[in-house]
């Protein structure tokens, strides 16, 4: 991926909020003028010779599109999105949401499925007297976005894995061959109660 620093990402974000061009009004009127003017406008320069922003003849920027396929795209799946954009910074769900412009239940259910593959990593903290779920990136996320440089999104698969799937399965055999025996209901449904336990464990 295309490295990006925190203020290169305020920057590209504060030019998508504004439709793709913003302006020096938009930066004043921004969370961005606490870095200070000298900091923007180099932020700004290395922004340019990177081609990630084009200066217009009125003195504003536009984002381009070799930027946009940062993270703004809709050819790029939400998971990636989000493990490019921990790569840069850690962020709670709102950052997330504000950023990726997706609906929070789908951004939501995409972080559960990287937590639970071991590719981000939540921590709660308190911010302003308040608990606070802070996502950050794991060796193993890096690991999965850097693949997606040579192999694509499509040939990458971090879901449930085969053996899982097919353990999962094979319980299904099990509690259906169990209303076969001619034990008792009561112990039949016992037996069932426990694979049915062991198989959630495995789905969570």
């Amino acid at each position: 991926m295309r490295k990006l620093g925190t203020i290169d990402l305020e920057i590209l974000q504060l030019a998508v909020n504004q439709n793709g061009t913003f302006n020096e009004t938009h930066l004043e009127n921004s969370k961005l003028k606490r870095h200070g003017v000298g900091k923007i406008l180099d932020t700004l320069a290395s922004l340019k010779d990177r081609k990630f922003i084009s200066m217009n003849d009125n003195g504003s920027f536009t984002i381009t599109e070799l930027a946009k396929e940062i993270l703004w795209s809709s050819k790029i799946p939400i998971w990636a999105k989000i493990l490019r954009l921990l790569q840069i910074k850690s962020c709670d769900l709102q950052q997330i949401i504000e950023t990726i412009n997706s609906s929070e239940e789908k951004i939501f259910n995409e972080l559960e499925q990287l937590r639970k593959n071991q590719l981000v990593l939540m921590s709660p903290q308190r911010q302003d007297e308040k608990l606070i779920k802070v996502y950050e990136i794991l060796p193993e996320g890096i690991e999965v976005i850097d693949k997606t440089e040579t192999q694509g999104f499509e040939n990458i698969n971090f879901g449930k894995n085969e053996p899982e799937g097919e353990i999962i399965g094979t319980i299904d055999e099990i509690i259906n061959e169990i209303q076969k025996l001619s034990c008792s209901d009561n112990e039949k449904n016992n037996i069932t109660k426990k694979l049915e336990l062991l198989k959630n464990k495995l789905e969570i």
